[in-house]
């Protein structure tokens, strides 16, 4: 099928409530392009060079969202443009990412990722971690960066039982955080859920899905 085809057949699937981010990364520009034209607006790359080449050459109504894992030397490579940033995973991050947005006069949303799988591979933070940052005196000196939610990634297992498992415990932690509502901080944003679990994690209340190989086929 298509990549419009793709599309179609997967935003007449998503509540309305639900932000469908494309996984672009590893693709090239001529199948970002086709999903342009079928009306996609917000694409995620996981390497900051890749996302900032197809910035410079694609049209600029479009967000681009940094899904992978951020090394906080690259941040200023990525500040001028980039919409949100979903793998924010420690304070001296979220220091680096407000430095680089005052550079450029601007405001970056992040999500803050939670660490939820049962796997050491994966990034993120644990509760004990998220409630430091959360309540550091240094996060409301940052006026330069905003953060609007969380994000996690589940195991990569077949067992439906322990994906909704993390993806509950991701939804918990997020709800127990709904009252927190300061200038840099209001949690409105639930990134949970890829190509072969995004209807489960739908289900467990994410807001935000991020789809790549069911829109642009595999990866090489």
């Amino acid at each position: 099928m298509s990549i419009q085809t793709n599309l179609e057949h997967i935003k007449s699937s998503l509540p309305q409530n639900v932000t469908l981010v494309a996984v672009s990364k590893t693709k090239p520009v001529s199948d970002l392009m086709e999903a342009y034209e079928a009306g996609q607006r917000i694409f995620g790359e996981n390497k900051i060079q890749e996302m900032a080449e197809k910035w410079e050459v694609m049209p600029k109504d479009i967000q681009w969202h940094m899904i992978g894992h951020v090394q906080t030397n690259k941040v200023k490579f990525m500040a001028q443009f980039v919409s949100l940033i979903h793998g924010v995973d420690s304070l001296k991050l979220l220091k680096e990412i407000n430095k680089q947005a005052l550079k450029n006069n601007r405001v970056i949303d992040c999500l803050l990722q939670i660490h939820i799988a049962d796997e050491e591979t994966k990034f993120g933070l644990d509760e004990e971690e998220l409630n430091t940052i959360l309540n550091s005196p240094e996060l409301n000196e940052m006026k330069n960066i905003r953060i609007v939610g969380l994000m996690g990634m589940a195991t990569f297992t077949d067992k439906q039982n322990q994906i909704k498992k993390e993806f509950t415990n991701l939804k918990s932690i997020f709800e127990k955080l709904q009252p927190l509502n300061t200038k840099n901080c209001q949690l409105n944003t639930l990134s949970m859920g890829m190509s072969g679990d995004y209807q489960l994690a739908i289900e467990c209340g994410s807001t935000m899905v991020r789809i790549g190989s069911s829109i642009f086929g595999g990866r090489k």
